[in-house]
């Protein structure tokens, strides 16, 4: 049912107040109408929560600002991601990096573990790849690397896994959101046929 299915359509919605100014994505024209209010609450929710946690609501300094990126919008996959910025005085000013892949006939969000096949132990095999990469990029961590989380933060761009950090969380400031892509070739045995990387790598 997912093969040659079209993009889906997508308006940017604002919110915009005094030192506010955050652009979100908005989807439309959806056949499953109660997926498509979902899909749109879960975006709303995301942008609203980094917004009060930079403190704008509790600080007359605080300045945000806001953006999203759509990463994959094909063959029933929406990947998005959306990124807080914000300003309360000092050196610089911090951003926060979100994320969602959903399935847009259903509503459906896409977990990390979704991903793969059960018990594929899909942290060990993603670590062990992001380890590599630390080394063959010369990156100077912060912290050692040892796993990512079970639920880590992820997008799919170019029916490829991109598995990032947020800032601080892995490298210096100026590393920004230290992203790996995940060769598919590396997991195609634990990838699930029936979930997002296996729809989107279907032969049309």
């Amino acid at each position: 049912m997912f093969d040659h299915q079209r993009p889906v359509t997508i308006k940017t919605g604002y919110i915009k107040k005094e030192r506010l100014n955050v652009e979100y994505p908005i989807v439309e024209e959806l056949a499953n109408k109660e997926a498509q209010e979902y899909i749109n609450a879960v975006i709303y929710n995301i942008v609203n929560t980094e917004i009060v946690n930079t403190g704008y609501y509790d600080s007359p300094r605080t300045e945000v600002t806001g953006k999203y990126k759509i990463r994959t919008n094909e063959n029933g996959i929406l990947s998005i991601s959306i990124e807080i910025y914000w300003f309360a005085g000092g050196a610089h000013g911090m951003t926060v990096l979100r994320s969602v892949t959903f399935d847009v006939n259903t509503g459906r969000i896409y977990r990390l573990e979704d991903l793969f096949k059960p018990n594929s132990d899909y942290v060990k095999r993603l670590s062990d790849i992001i380890k590599r990469q630390i080394k063959e990029k010369d990156i100077p961590l912060i912290v050692d690397f040892t796993s990512i989380d079970p639920d880590q933060d992820y997008y799919i761009e170019s029916q490829t896994l991109m598995v990032y950090f947020q800032l601080y969380e892995l490298a210096p400031y100026v590393y920004g959101f230290v992203t790996f892509p995940i060769p598919y070739r590396e997991i195609a045995d634990i990838v699930r046929k029936d979930g997002p990387l296996g729809i989107l790598r279907r032969p049309l």
